[in-house]
């Protein structure tokens, strides 16, 4: 039984097939995020299932999850973020007991239970400051490469202090410590640590470990160390972490199949 799930994230889709009957995903995709959102979640998806050498009708539930879920007209229902990345970590890794997701245009703290269940959560989705957005305007403010920003506040001898909570206030924040000759390393290292600080004032008291890290942000080794350092707990990444959501989603997708399957007469 192969089943999908769909994350419609604000900056990027993915796209997980799961095979229920030998536990493992046989597929993933990913696309930039646009306006025809519908359109690109199509099209993604039918690439996907092409490489992944499947026909569409061998697919028996698709789960839309994320920011522009509700825009996947072809999924079989949605269901919230929060519980799809609880359910895409307990698979990964079960022991788990706090998620920190950061992705383009939010973050989330996520508390575990035994068994994977969500205990409570809290989420930024109104401020750019604690999310991979920040990161953006960053890169472009240094003329670097995104994804190489942590190699650069590894270099860092003194991070600059980010005091700004506002993310367009913070841009000109970087601008002026860059006019005072600030080395680009040090204001890396200072905008990863204000966002690791925002984590941990949204999470509102210390996580239980163990931790685990999820989102493309997570991608960012400099982020791995800050919110380490600013949790004062280790930090773990999650395997192929921008995928947990449509991997969760992928797999309550199985369990409504599965449910549907044994219902019917």
């Amino acid at each position: 039984m192969i089943c999908a799930g769909i994350d419609a994230g604000s900056r990027a889709i993915k796209v997980v097939l799961f095979d229920h009957a030998r536990s493992m995903v046989i597929g993933r995709g990913l696309a930039d995020q646009g306006v025809a959102q519908p359109r690109l979640a199509e099209e993604i998806f039918a690439a996907t299932l092409s490489k992944a050498g499947i026909d569409r009708h061998q697919v028996r539930s698709v789960v839309a999850t994320g920011y522009g879920r509700n825009r996947v007209a072809f999924a079989t229902t949605t269901i919230t973020e929060i519980t799809c990345h609880a359910r895409g970590v307990f698979h990964l890794a079960p022991d788990t007991r706090s998620i920190v997701e950061i992705g383009g245009q939010d973050s989330k703290v996520i508390r575990l239970e035994n068994g994977g269940r969500v205990r409570d959560f809290a989420m930024n989705d109104r401020c750019a400051a604690g999310t991979g957005r920040f990161l953006e305007i960053l890169a472009a403010r240094l003329d670097a490469d995104w994804s190489k920003l942590g190699d650069l506040s590894q270099q860092s001898r003194q991070p600059a202090l980010i005091s700004s909570t506002c993310v367009v206030f913070a841009e000109t924040e970087i601008i002026g410590l860059l006019a005072e000759g600030v080395p680009a390393a040090d204001i890396a290292a200072g905008v990863q640590n204000s966002i690791a600080t925002r984590v941990m004032a949204m999470a509102g008291r210390p996580l239980t470990a163990p931790v685990l890290f999820t989102g493309g942000v997570a991608l960012q080794p400099g982020m791995v160390r800050a919110l380490a350092t600013t949790l004062d707990c280790p930090v773990q990444v999650a395997p192929e972490p921008q995928f947990t959501g449509a991997l969760g989603a992928a797999l309550l997708a199985a369990r409504i199949a599965a449910t549907a399957s044994t219902s019917s007469p």
